[in-house]
Formats: structure tokens, C-alpha cells, sequence
């Protein structure tokens, strides 16, 4: 597709479709070539949309709660009515297989859902003769939200929700590698809510830094990497800001001796290979007591054989290419370091021929704690695979990460591998599953992985602030 034939998706301020006069190139990662063309947000028009977001607080925020949630599950159907129009966006611009694209959107309305299900009512503290002592939830005013590129529609529904949900407005802004399906939601927002309400914006690295620290936002919800978390950290400074800042993981998995490797081999693959491994909180590191690791590696490479990788459009695909061809080096750099280094390919797929960004599903054996693909976080088809004799020495490995997402115990045993979960130095520790998320439960991190949650009650308080009511009698 050349750049005339691209789509030119518009940002949505104040209710209204807005272009800009310069434009960022959107590329499908399955043909490297350029499929539309997104807005590139000025700072003057950020003012625009901070200032429309400030101006519908007033009226949004003293809509009654019944109201708005209304207005918020007519959103979400109207979402799933365009299940179809969003799931081809996605494909083309993030690469995951068609019915994938289908889950994902599939998957936001269902954790949107959730959301609505919640009610933030007062709650009374104290009540006495003399004294009424009451605990509200109040909105903040505008939400900057920044999602990454990995699930755009999912992570894009995790900010908008929440955020208008408990009275607040938004300006949200998508990952300039994948715009399009965002900027849709947008415009799906304007058949429902006032104008201001909810804000879509586009652009590159200068906009999401505009936005950390732009007074008129109060609160910064960001998924992505950890050195541009704590940028936003330290830029939110200046005004107090409110944090929500979900950073990736380089989460372990540990199998025990009891397991059934033929059983647990699709699961096992698909924790780590979900998404052509571009999923935060992955199973990136496996960790397999030595009496199973030969079966282990075995079922993991025979299963890995039937999976089918190919552009996201072409009918069995499995897996489809990586998304940005910045990510795509930087995995292909961590594989050839690892085997320079002594590790061994266990299994290494066939990819397809052409310019699309395909990498291979990897396994590796033979790692060194040292190594980048063991000791830093490897967002892409990549697995390694080491032995252990000790269960200590395996919840010493796995815990020895500066990053605190999420992590697993595979065994026959549940109740076994729950006394050891559980010492998992993480925020969402899982027996027999990796991940696993649901509406009315939280996620999110520790160290290094973030701050604050998303999902469920404990989601929802994040977008709000406690008032207490204090009459005396």
C-alpha cells in the first residue's frame, strides 16, 4: 500500500475529527509496508484536548453515577458491534493472526464489563450519636493514558473504562507503531459520550513526554517499558500526578518433578509464544526440575513444530510477524549474543520468506543467569530453558530479577505448588496457568515492574481519590 493509498485515521478532540499537517508512517509488520498514515498531535493541539477534557470534567464529574454507567456499557457494545472493523485494524498494524485480533477485542469488552459491574458507593466509617464519619470516591479531573503496542484495543479499554467510569475525562494516547484501532475507539466514543469526555490523540515520543508533564493532567496511566516509566515518574513530579505504571516483566515459570510434560506442553508453549511472545507478563523464563527436563524440551519441540507462523490475514496462521522492526533486531540481537555466549538452539522454527518482520519461534538451552535473554526482558518468541535440582535454587533464580510481574509453579500437585507460588516475588503468582486475568481480579507489579494496579475493585480506586466526610452531630 503507498502512502496515497493509506488510511488517514483523524484524532478525536473536543467531540471533533482533527488532522495535523505533519503525520507519522504506520507499517504492517507482515508486509513492511506503509498501511496508513496517523496524526502527528502538536503541542498546541494537546492544549487543546487537556484544556476540552478540563472544561467536560466540570458537567461529566456531576453526572449521576447510574447515568454514566449507562453511557459506559452503551460504549462497550457499541465496541463489540465493531468487532469486525477493529479486528482488521489490529492485524494490519500490530500483526496477531485475524481471530486473534477478534479475541483481543473480544477480551476489552469482556474486562470492560467487569469494570461496570463495580460500584465505588460510600462507605460509612463511623456512625454515633454524635459524629458521621463517611469514605467517597472522588474523580481525579483528566487522565493522560499511554498504551503500548502489544494489545492496543485491550490496554486502550483498561484506561478509557475506569477513567470516564468513575467521573473522570481523557486524553489517550496509543503507541505510534499501532494508532489505527485506537483512533477508531475514539471515534466510537463520540457516538456515546459528550464531547471532551474522551480524547484521542496520536504521536510520537515528544507527545507522551508533553503529556507527563502537562499541569492540566492529573493523573498518568502508562503501559510500557521500564526507563520510560521512570521518566514519567520523575516528569510527573512537578504537579503531584497520580501514577498508574504497569512495565513489563521478565517473569519465571517452575516446573516440578511431578508433571505431566505431555499434558502441560501446549500450556507451557503458549505462556511463553501467546502474541509471538510480545506479552508483558509472559513466561520468558522457565525453570524445570532435572528428572522432567528431557521430556519437558521434548513436548515443548514437538509441539512447537505444529505451530504455523505466517501474516496475520492468511487462513491457520498461529503466530503472526513481530511488530516494529526496532523490536525485531533487538531479538534477533539477544538470540546470536546467547549462542556466543554458549547457549545451545533447541528448537528454532521456520519462518516465512519476504520483507515481513517473522522471527523464529527459539528455544534456548544451556543459558547463564548472566546472559541478556535470562537477565533482562525479552519481548519477542524467545524461551530459555534451565535445570534445577533444588527447589530453593529454582525460587532463588526466579525471584533474582529486577522486574515483579507475574510468575508460575507448573506441577500434578496444586496445593503443593501453591506453598511455593506463593513465595514468588511477584504480583500475580500462578499455579498450572501463566498468565491468568480476570475482570474482578487485580494486575499489576512490583519492583521494577510498576506501581498500582489495574482490573476489579482495586482498578477502579485508582482513578480516584478518598474524601472523607467528617459531621459532627
Amino acid at each position: 500500500m503507498t502512502m496515497t493509498q493509506a488510511l488517514k485515521p483523524a484524532m478525536w478532540i473536543n467531540g471533533q475529527a482533527v488532522h495535523t499537517d505533519h503525520t507519522l508512517p504506520v507499517i504492517d509488520p507482515a508486509t513492511a509496508e506503509v498501511y496508513a498514515v496517523a496524526p502527528d498531535c502538536s503541542r498546541s493541539q494537546l492544549d487543546e484536548a487537556v484544556a476540552a477534557a478540563q472544561k467536560a470534567f466540570i458537567h461529566w464529574s456531576a453526572v449521576p453515577t447510574a447515568e454514566r454507567y449507562r453511557l459506559v456499557n452503551a460504549y462497550i457494545d457499541r465496541v463489540t458491534a465493531d468487532t469486525e472493523v477493529l479486528a482488521n485494524l489490529l492485524t494490519h498494524e500490530q500483526g496477531k493472526p485475524l481471530p486473534k485480533a477478534r479475541s483481543e477485542v473480544g477480551a476489552a469488552t469482556f474486562f470492560a464489563k467487569g469494570y461496570t459491574a463495580v460500584e465505588l458507593k460510600p462507605q460509612v466509617l463511623r456512625e454515633t450519636p454524635t459524629q458521621y464519619v463517611e469514605q467517597r470516591h472522588r474523580p481525579l479531573g483528566v487522565i493522560g493514558a499511554i498504551t503500548a503496542w502489544n494489545y492496543p484495543v485491550l490496554l486502550a479499554m483498561w484506561k478509557i473504562i475506569p477513567s470516564v467510569l468513575t467521573g473522570n475525562t481523557i486524553v489517550l494516547k496509543p503507541s505510534p507503531n499501532t494508532p489505527v484501532a485506537t483512533l477508531r475507539l475514539g471515534e466510537i466514543a463520540q457516538e456515546v459520550f459528550p464531547p471532551g469526555v474522551v480524547n484521542v490523540v496520536s504521536g510520537g515520543n515528544d507527545l507522551g513526554a508533553w503529556m507527563t508533564e502537562h499541569s492540566g493532567i492529573r493523573k498518568i496511566a502508562f503501559t510500557g517499558s521500564g526507563p520510560t516509566g521512570k521518566r514519567i515518574m520523575a516528569s510527573a513530579a512537578g504537579n503531584l500526578k497520580r501514577l498508574t505504571l504497569e512495565l513489563g516483566g521478565n517473569d519465571a515459570g517452575i516446573v516440578l518433578d511431578d508433571v505431566d510434560a505431555a499434558k502441560m506442553a501446549a500450556d507451557l508453549f503458549w505462556a511463553k509464544f501467546s502474541n509471538c511472545g510480545q506479552v508483558c507478563a509472559a513466561l520468558k523464563r522457565m525453570y524445570v526440575h532435572r528428572s522432567v527436563y528431557a521430556a519437558v524440551c521434548e513436548e515443548l519441540v514437538k509441539f512447537a513444530k505444529t505451530i504455523k507462523i505466517g501474516p496475520g490475514l492468511q487462513e491457520g496462521v498461529d503466530i503472526g510477524p513481530i511488530q516494529n522492526r526496532m523490536q525485531f533486531d533487538q531479538v534477533h540481537a539477544v538470540i546470536a549474543e546467547a549462542v556466543a555466549e554458549g547457549a545451545t538452539i533447541l528448537y528454532q522454527s521456520p519462518v516465512p520468506a519476504g520483507p515481513g518482520l517473522f522471527l523464529p519461534i527459539t528455544i534456548l538451552t544451556n543459558v547463564k543467569p548472566s546472559m541478556r535473554a535470562v537477565a533482562h526482558e525479552v519481548f519477542g518468541p524467545v524461551l530459555t530453558i534451565t535445570p534445577f535440582d533444588d527447589e530453593t535454587d529454582a525460587l532463588r533464580w526466579a525471584n533474582d530479577s529486577e522486574y515483579g510481574l507475574g510468575g508460575s509453579v507448573w506441577s500434578s500437585n496444586p496445593e503443593r505448588a501453591a506453598v511455593l507460588a506463593a513465595q514468588l516475588d511477584c504480583g500475580g503468582a500462578w499455579v498450572n496457568q501463566h498468565p491468568a486475568m480476570g475482570p474482578e481480579i487485580p494486575f499489576g507489579g512490583v519492583k521494577g515492574s510498576g506501581i498500582g494496579v489495574e482490573l476489579g475493585r482495586a482498578g477502579l480506586e485508582e482513578y480516584t481519590s478518598i474524601q472523607v466526610l467528617n459531621i459532627k452531630r
